[in-house]
């Protein structure tokens, strides 16, 4: 699977594209084909009671891995946009940068089904989410005649 896009043209469209992300300050650490990792640098706003990473927080890793994912492998396709998204919270996310890790289960032409891991720097290596999402792609549109 070929790579339309490098790590940092999908960065900047996600920061351009997605004001949450790009106030974050989304870092897309690594791109290749059929993989995406992203990092949000930690931010105490990430916390919720009991000084763990917060579920909204943890979900906009996920979603923005797979954004990554896609947009490295579609191109500038920015709307493409998440059609279905379930997470599943599996350990305790220890304060720090959230990492998502993001793989494709297929990339057909109007659909991407992807699946996402998530841990923080805290405690690599342990995965605090899982999640497994969709995204619709737009129709293609033919090359004017």
């Amino acid at each position: 699977m070929d790579l339309q896009l490098d790590r940092a043209a999908v960065e900047r469209l996600i920061r351009d594209g997605l004001v949450a992300a790009g106030r974050g300050g989304l870092v897309v650490e690594e791109l290749r084909s059929g993989y995406a990792r992203i990092r949000l640098p930690y931010d105490a706003h990430m916390l919720r009671p009991g000084e763990v990473i917060s579920g909204p927080t943890l979900f906009t890793a996920a979603d923005s891995a797979m954004y990554a994912l896609v947009l490295g492998h579609a191109g500038a396709e920015l709307m493409a946009v998440t059609s279905d998204m379930s997470i599943r919270f599996v350990g305790k996310g220890l304060p720090g940068d959230v990492i998502g890790e993001a793989t494709f289960i297929k990339f057909g032409r109007r659909l991407a089904v992807m699946e996402a891991r998530l841990s923080t720097r805290a405690a690599p290596g342990l995965i605090v989410a899982h999640a497994t999402g969709t995204y619709a792609r737009p129709p293609q549109t033919p090359p004017a005649a």
